[in-house]
């Protein structure tokens, strides 16, 4: 199962031993909370140090993420590019954008992040041949995880790293599907897409509801 972090002293204990959120992250955090009908959907701390770790140790320079959400993941990965980095970030909901802009527009790193607001099925074909991305973070719709991987992989360079969110669906991929869980089939139709291409290497880790780690050989 899936580890959430919350209340618990022992997750606690990981929060305060990891290294801290940054003030603007933390703010983005709150106001998430505070004005949104879906809070969980944000990175969050853990979540997000790992992100911005990975990054770090990919010495990545061009970053996709797809599913923007507020911005905080983008904030992440953001911090982790050298000054000529960038992160072009893929939003389908146009009500997020004043939002997402208003941080963005706050961060000292804000330069490095693009926004692209509209569907990224129309939009990766173009990103995908005119960049040559380090990393890929995918955290859109799951029911287009197959065909997210189906644009992506052909287009990366040996090395390069994908991570995909979500992929044990609150444990829901350990049991079988009801016919009209759309969702949970497209996700295991991912998972087992990836675990048989022997194209990449991948790992998925119990982090919050399921973190996929996939290394392009």
């Amino acid at each position: 199962m899936a580890v959430i972090i919350g209340e618990d002293p022992l997750e606690q204990y990981i929060l305060e031993h990891s290294s801290p959120e940054s003030p603007l992250r933390a703010e983005i955090y709150r106001a998430a909370h505070v004005r949104l009908i879906r809070p969980r959907m944000l990175s969050g701390h853990l979540q997000g140090n790992l992100l911005k770790m990975i990054a770090q140790m990919c010495r990545a320079k061009l970053v996709l993420e797809l599913g923007t959400y507020t911005g905080y993941a983008a904030h992440c990965l953001a911090e982790a590019l050298p000054e000529d980095g960038r992160v072009h970030t893929l939003e389908s909901d146009d009500e997020m954008e004043d939002f997402i802009r208003h941080y963005i527009n706050r961060a000292e790193y804000g330069h490095k992040i693009k926004l692209h607001i509209g569907d990224a099925m129309k939009l990766l074909p173009e990103l995908m041949r005119q960049n040559d991305f380090d990393l890929v973070y995918i955290d859109a719709n799951k029911r287009q995880y197959p065909d997210y991987y189906k644009l992506i992989i052909d287009h990366l360079h040996s090395g390069a790293v994908i991570l995909a969110d979500n992929t044990l669906w609150d444990g829901k991929v350990a049991l079988e599907p009801k016919p009209s869980d759309v969702q949970t089939q497209c996700i295991l139709e991912f998972n087992a897409m990836v675990q048989a291409d022997e194209r990449v290497e991948n790992l998925i880790l119990p982090l919050r509801d399921g973190l996929t780690l996939i290394r392009v050989k």
